[in-house]
């Protein structure tokens, strides 16, 4: 799998402006989270986007593959579902390599994986931030039903439920970096949008200064293999484990 068909090079390292700065983005399907997103972080193109369904849609759109429940589990979509996931793996290591700033989309319907994600940043000296994109569960239903890969209805309120109820951990586990924005409402806030940029903005400006940190800057080593995930094992006739 070849990492430039779906992201251009990583060039990027210690004189990256957003270096050692990590944004965990978290919100269910149909919470909009992808627009806030875009909103928040255009003007920050030096930080990296993780997010693997991206690069499966592009993938699929590249090769005319409708992104529908059918073409997704077929063979061929759960083939290039691997393949991005590849793709998104070799991003990972690559921007954790050279520290770089990342955004960290992801649902947050599972908190142990981002505490451990976010364990691991923060040994590599990281600074780390959650914004959390809320909406009600009707608007949330509403916004699935017009999304290109939608969902089943009780699978959105499962997930919903799920992300909600981690509110509370998050903010604990993120203390004053922690941003909700209430997204239910279709017209842009103003007023919100301003708070949150604003407090990004501060995030993303502090300077580093975690000992891991300065540290590596005084010798910066491009360690992408420590970053990926180990190969999976051969089996005894030869063939990959799938």
């Amino acid at each position: 799998m070849r990492i430039d068909e779906v992201i251009q090079p990583v060039v990027e390292g210690p004189n990256d402006p957003y270096i050692f700065k990590a944004v965990f983005m978290a919100g269910g399907p149909g919470s909009g989270k992808s627009y806030i997103a875009n909103k928040l972080f255009s003007g920050y193109p030096g930080l990296k986007t993780l997010n693997s369904d991206d690069i499966y849609e592009f993938m699929m759109k590249t090769r005319d593959m409708p992104l529908d429940p059918e073409t997704i589990f077929s063979p061929r979509g759960q083939e290039l579902r691997g393949r991005a996931k590849s793709a998104y793996n070799e991003l990972d290591a690559l921007s954790k390599a050279g520290r770089l700033g990342m955004i960290i989309d992801g649902t947050g319907k599972d908190v142990d994986k981002i505490s451990k994600l976010k364990l691991r940043l923060d040994a590599l000296g990281y600074d780390t931030m959650m914004v959390f994109v809320n909406t009600d569960i009707d608007t949330a239903q509403e916004r699935n039903l017009l999304r290109n890969r939608s969902l089943p209805s009780e699978q959105v309120q499962k997930m919903w439920s799920a992300v909600q109820n981690n509110i509370g951990r998050f903010q604990r586990m993120f203390g004053n970096d922690f941003v909700i924005f209430d997204n239910s409402d279709n017209d842009d806030d103003a007023e919100q949008l301003e708070a949150a940029d604003k407090k990004i903005r501060a995030f993303l400006n502090q300077p580093v200064r975690k000992k891991q940190a300065v540290d590596w800057l005084s010798n910066p080593t491009w360690d992408k293999d420590k970053f990926l995930p180990p190969k999976k094992k051969e089996t005894d006739n030869n063939e990959s484990d799938k």
